[in-house]
């Protein structure tokens, strides 16, 4: 009963949104599905294993209070996103967020002209002050709405590109939300000092052979 259908993930279509892992409460939920499925296969590591799943859940909840303090510094009305792809409809829910629209919904197709004006009527009706674009899928629409609302065009979301590279601290789940929550919070007229001060050191080391 906790999924979302909106308008990239309409109701009809019989898929919710899926992007629960935005949000750090979920974010906490998986990794005590992954904790309780590994400790059942590998039960000698099973204690080392919750210790592992608590200190996440720490830096995980960490984090999330982080955003709520930070997020008061944002004008008043101003927790409003437009995105490139639909991807904090939980987090918004959870946190206080006005999700305004995405251009990408759902298909990986770039929004029909009529879409476009659409978007653009509803940046300036709710007058979202910065519309996010992605780093990894550059997009020439949100551009071209950015110059056409004259709003603040800010293209270095990292969707589920991790930042860093393999082995580094900032190369997780922890340092990836850690900068896109700073990211969206400080180009929402905001200070993010708290969400960049919370420690995402792993207690484990990443000793993992990347394919990439």
């Amino acid at each position: 009963e906790d999924y979302i259908f909106d308008f990239s993930f309409p109701e009809e279509d019989g898929k919710p949104n899926p992007h629960l892992w935005t949000d750090p409460t979920y974010a906490m939920v998986y990794a005590d599905i992954v904790r309780e499925v590994l400790s059942e296969r590998d039960p000698e590591c099973a204690d080392q294993m919750q210790e592992n799943f608590e200190s996440f859940a720490a830096q995980a909840e960490e984090l999330a209070e982080a955003v709520r303090l930070d997020q008061e510094t944002v004008p008043a009305g101003g927790l409003k996103l437009v995105t490139y792809h639909d991807a904090y409809a939980y987090f918004a829910e959870n946190f206080g967020w006005q999700v305004v629209g995405a251009v990408q919904p759902s298909d990986f197709a770039d929004p029909t002209p009529s879409e476009v004006v659409t978007l653009i009527e509803q940046i300036r009706a709710e007058g979202v002050p910065t519309i996010f674009g992605s780093e990894v899928f550059p997009s020439n629409v949100l551009e071209e709405v950015g110059n056409e609302t004259g709003v603040r065009y800010e293209q270095s979301l990292r969707d589920d590109d991790l930042p860093g590279a393999p082995g580094e601290e900032s190369h997780s789940w922890l340092g990836l939300m850690q900068y896109n929550f700073a990211t969206m919070i400080e180009g929402l007229g905001g200070d993010a000092p708290n969400v960049r001060a919370v420690d995402i050191t792993s207690p484990v080391p990443d000793n993992a052979d990347y394919p990439q």
